[in-house]
């Protein structure tokens, strides 16, 4: 007799369920989804660049594998991009790494992951300012940490404050995460910020800072700096994460780099080596010709992206019931509509949320955007203006006319 079993159903791990699916990859796989369906959708929710990789670097990764550069790669790192992000910290940070002191991964966000996994043991808080990328909060979980929010509100120009950062300082808390200029909200912290930050965290001498640089050389105010340059002393207990995605349109190469005390980049080149192993050896190519090679186009993008940045404040401050802070960097707006919900759109919609906004925004207006509290504040919505000038325009001219007839 024929035995019959059922085919028992996946059940994933427990760690899982409070991981939250990307809001920004999910508007923007909607958004191509309906263009597909032919749908005139301009998507304003990923945060790519709309700028080619420069050629002298397409043509660097073309030469590394018609020269066979094409076999496993080193774990940490070839030694040519070693030395160009070393040669990157010193040129632009002021800050000297010897080479066992340098990682490089699949992006960064496979860094922070490394920095996370390696660095915290279940129970340990991880402080992480809002609104803040997701992604954060979710590998803390993963690596069995708690996150613990620290709220950045707009009356101060979404920046960190340092007494709201002594305040969530317990016993238990191992990590800070810094992210400036900031995704969603473009904010940056100044030198003078910088250092009251350092203060704090020298009085904590158990506290370790992991900071997130991805948009360094996409500022429009003030000058760049990084915590451990600011105060030396917190430099044996940081970790400066930073990569090419943003500034040199690398989005799909995944090259990102880390640098740190050596102790820290051995724990994270562990988890890495179960992870994925080395990356990819044109990519490494390309990177060093990005880093190595000329960087005036750098700041010729930031003019471009600072012409986009005030053409969608001055369009978004036009509009009656939202509010827009200026950003100091990155190419996000984060603007407030807490004074739109509970209206009703004039498909019928009724605005009950930010969520319920950026859908009606999509449905009817055909502009993908993402939701503040998919960044930890509500009442808000994300734009990126890393798209065409008239693309902006159109946008605009939507977004408006999509306000106006809210009632």
């Amino acid at each position: 007799m024929t035995e019959h079993f059922r085919t028992p159903r996946f059940a994933p791990a427990e760690r899982l369920a409070q991981i939250a699916i990307s809001a920004s990859a999910a508007m923007t796989d909607k958004a191509s989804e309906l263009k597909a369906q032919g749908h005139r959708i301009i998507s304003l929710s990923s945060g790519e660049p709309d700028f080619p990789t420069p050629l002298h670097v397409v043509e660097a990764a073309h030469q590394a594998m018609l020269a066979g550069d094409t076999k496993y790669p080193p774990q940490t790192g070839k030694p040519a991009l070693l030395k160009s992000i070393q040669a990157k910290f010193l040129r632009d940070n002021g800050l000297d790494y010897a080479l066992n002191e340098i990682l490089t991964g699949n992006g960064g966000k496979q860094l922070i992951f490394d920095a996370l996994l390696a660095g915290c043991n279940p129970g340990d808080e991880v402080l992480v300012p809002a609104p803040g990328w997701i992604t954060y909060a979710d590998i803390v979980h993963l690596a069995g940490a708690v996150p613990v929010r620290i709220d950045c509100p707009e009356r101060l120009g979404f920046r960190l404050d340092p007494e709201a950062l002594e305040a969530a300082i317990t016993p238990r808390t191992r990590w800070l995460i810094l992210n400036f200029p900031n995704n969603p909200t473009g904010a940056m912290c100044s030198e003078e910020d910088l250092h009251a930050i350092a203060q704090i965290a020298l009085r904590h001498p158990g506290l370790w800072i992991l900071t997130d640089d991805i948009y360094e050389h996409l500022i429009y105010e003030g000058t760049f700096k990084t915590i451990a340059q600011v105060e030396p002393a917190l430099k044996a207990r940081t970790i400066t994460i930073n990569g090419l995605s943003k500034a040199y349109a690398m989005t799909g190469w995944r090259v990102g780099y880390a640098a740190g005390p050596a102790e820290a980049i051995a724990a994270m080149n562990t988890v890495q080596l179960q992870a994925t192993g080395g990356i990819c050896t044109a990519a490494q190519a390309a990177a060093v010709a990005a880093l190595d090679g000329p960087q005036e186009y750098l700041a010729e993008r930031r003019e471009i992206y600072r012409a986009r940045r005030d053409l969608v404040v001055s369009a978004l401050r036009g509009i009656e019931g939202v509010r827009c802070n200026v950003p100091d960097g990155a190419f996000y707006v984060f603007p407030n509509i807490e004074a739109l919900i509970g209206r009703t759109t004039a498909a019928g919609t009724v605005i009950r949320s930010d969520a319920d906004f950026v859908l009606a925004l999509m449905a009817e207006a055909q502009i993908s955007s993402v939701q503040g509290s998919a960044y930890g504040m509500e009442g808000y919505f994300r734009i990126s203006y890393a798209a065409d000038t008239e693309v902006l325009r159109e946008a605009m001219d939507r977004l408006a006319r999509f306000c106006d007839g809210l009632r």
